[in-house]
């Protein structure tokens, strides 16, 4: 793990030029398609008689018809060819793209507008996977999260600009785009040039024979992404967040013009304010979950992006009599700063909630099949996104004003991140244990090398609290099913918890010898599965602070399944508010709430060498004085 900062990755030639090339490519989709919205929205354009609020969902939903039509074809071309060369011939192709909505603009021709807005769709189809099967090739494990951040960070900066110039470049000269026309142009030149810096990136299937039949080849790749629960599961929460990102954006044009009274300049103002949000959240991401893709940050972001959707309703639910058109005449209106707010914080949730699924899907997937799991991504990604605009028409056309569509998507994301959450505990797992570890107390981990990174391990700790399995999950990237003491496990309110984290409950022989058995069963089975398994051997929570004499128990253990142990230490945690009194209850009033807890991991002991003894003394040396 490295602890440089992201930002170092733009420095660095396996890293800047395609950084430089994405961006470009954002933000050259992002000047045409709001230069051709503000058109459609403030000069009255009727095109196949749709009005401005049917034509901005209409043309968002052209876009991303080709990722459904197309990715299967072009997460197989990702695949099967060198990287950097694919990157190259697609920006060409933008390049000609952008000569046609030059003359398209200049003759005023809006449905060409619209069918160039379709083959820009099938343009950055084909770079959807090509673009997030390149990092996990060029970055290491530690740096998938910030790369992943500055892409996403770096994309919305060129929203931002894209906001910018394209409703500029339209209010400066209304009547002629002719500023428009050579931006469009010149945009995509310069993407080009700094596309031929990215280094070659082999092929990571070349034998790969291309299925040109788009449906088959959906099937298959999809089947792909389901093979791996966590992967398909995250693929469902990103294109929930496209959907939801999707319907609050395509709105806001008409929004302003509709509820807030205003014109093009405000429509880019709360445009830029969602951007920025998205931007800021993005980077803090690495932050945030200290170079380790943080599952936790995923429910964190779905519940900002509901509370502030429900917010941005009751920042202004009816239309304003009052006309603005400046961004400062605007934030004058009481309100104006409550929405603006919002759209940003709306923003920042969401960067917390993609940036760690962009990066669990890149490290879980197999590397082979990684572009067509991406392209899988952009499929099921691009339908969300299709019902999104279709779900906006009908709700507005059944009468709901926008604001009641906002409330209505927010109601949507609890039904939807729920259910996620149900199916995949690991989330909300990750995100309970994100709070305590970065609320409660400042964890600081050492040795984390030396727990395996596949493969079956069991993990000895002394036991110093209730809360020890959600610090050490929080801590240890790896899943691990925990052996526990029964009567904890029965606690009402941790039962639920430790139940979705697939703990034994264990109890001694004289207790209950069957459940016992049992458990020892369960640990057998989990380590040939090739999970980690956590034990802590005093068998009980410490009620003074010292480490107890290590119970024979894992001995039986690696005699029955030969596996490496490694001994780990709590300190600083005793007489905190969920250590034990000496007469066995927990602590009534909080104790060292903030501390700073070191958690030490030690190098693994062999099978051979393992015994009880060994182990408490290993443990020992590393707590030291830590009490």
């Amino acid at each position: 793990m490295t602890d440089s900062s992201q930002f170092s990755l733009l420095g660095q030639r396996r890293f800047a030029p395609f950084f430089v090339t994405q961006f470009l490519g954002a933000l050259n989709d992002n000047v045409f398609r709001n230069g051709l919205v503000i058109l459609i929205t403030f000069q009255g354009v009727i095109v196949l008689g749709m009005n401005h609020s049917q034509l901005a969902n209409t043309a968002g939903a052209l876009f991303i018809l080709p990722f459904f039509l197309l990715s299967a074809t072009a997460g197989q071309l990702a695949d099967k060819y060198e990287k950097s060369m694919l990157m190259r011939r697609i920006k060409l192709l933008e390049i000609g793209l952008m000569l046609i909505a030059a003359y398209a603009f200049l003759t005023k021709s809006y449905p060409l507008l619209l069918f160039v807005l379709f083959l820009m769709g099938c343009q950055s189809t084909l770079f959807g996977p090509v673009k997030y099967a390149y990092l996990p090739q060029q970055l290491a494990t530690s740096e998938l999260v910030g790369g992943n951040a500055l892409v996403e960070a770096g994309t919305y900066v060129a929203i931002i600009l894209g906001l910018i110039i394209g409703g500029l470049t339209v209010a400066i000269d209304p009547l002629n785009q002719y500023l428009l026309s050579a931006s469009l142009v010149g945009f995509a030149c310069f993407g080009y040039l700094a596309s031929r810096q990215i280094p070659i990136t082999r092929a990571v299937d070349p034998d790969l024979r291309i299925d040109w039949n788009p449906w088959a080849e959906t099937l298959r790749i999809v089947g792909y992404a389901r093979e791996e629960r966590s992967v398909f599961l995250s693929i469902l929460g990103i294109s929930w967040f496209w959907f939801f990102g999707s319907a609050m954006t395509l709105q806001v044009p008409a929004y302003t013009l509709d509820v807030l009274n205003g014109n093009e300049t405000i429509t880019t103002a709360l445009l830029v304010a969602f951007a920025v949000g998205v931007g800021i959240g993005s980077l803090l991401c690495e932050r945030m979950s200290g170079h380790r893709i943080e599952l936790g940050l995923v429910p964190f972001g779905s519940i900002g992006l509901s509370v502030f959707a429900v917010d941005l309703y009751f920042a202004q639910p009816l239309p304003s009599i009052l006309a603005v058109s400046s961004v400062s005449e605007f934030l004058t209106r009481p309100g104006s700063w409550r929405i603006l707010i919002d759209l940003g914080l709306l923003g920042a949730f969401g960067g917390f909630y993609s940036v760690p699924l962009y990066a669990l899907i890149q490290q879980r997937s197999m590397r082979q099949h990684l572009s067509r799991i991406i392209a899988a991504n952009n499929i099921i990604n691009s339908v969300f996104m299709v019902v999104a605009s279709v779900l906006s028409l009908a709700v507005l056309n059944l009468g709901f004003s926008i604001p009641e569509l906002f409330l209505l998507l927010a109601v949507l994301n609890v039904v939807v991140a729920v259910y996620i959450y149900s199916l995949l505990p690991e989330f909300l797992m990750r995100f309970l244990a994100w709070i305590v570890i970065t609320v409660l107390y400042r964890i600081r981990p050492t040795g984390l090398e030396n727990i395996p990174s596949h493969g079956p391990a069991v993990v000895v700790c002394n036991h110093v609290s209730y809360v020890d399995p959600i610090l050490l999950s929080g801590t240890i990237r790896r899943p691990m099913r925990f052996v526990m003491y029964y009567r904890i496990f029965q606690i009402p309110l941790l039962r639920f918890f430790f139940e979705h984290m697939r703990a034994i409950p264990i109890a001694g022989a004289m207790e209950n010898e069957q459940l016992m058995n049992e458990a020892f069963e369960r640990v057998d089975e989990e380590l040939e599965a090739g999970n980690v398994v956590c034990i802590f051997p005093e068998g009980a929570i410490t009620r003074d602070g010292e480490i107890q004499r290590f119970r024979p128990g894992i001995e039986k253990i690696i005699e029955r399944r030969q596996v490496p142990v490694v001994p780990v230490a709590l300190g600083r945690l005793w007489g905190s508010w969920f250590s034990r009194r000496k007469g066995g209850g927990v602590r009534k009033v909080p104790g060292r709430l903030f501390a700073r807890v070191p958690i030490s991991i030690g190098e693994p002991v062999a099978a051979r060498d393992v015994t009880a003894a060994r182990l408490e003394l290993l443990v020992r040396t590393l707590r030291g004085d830590d009490r």
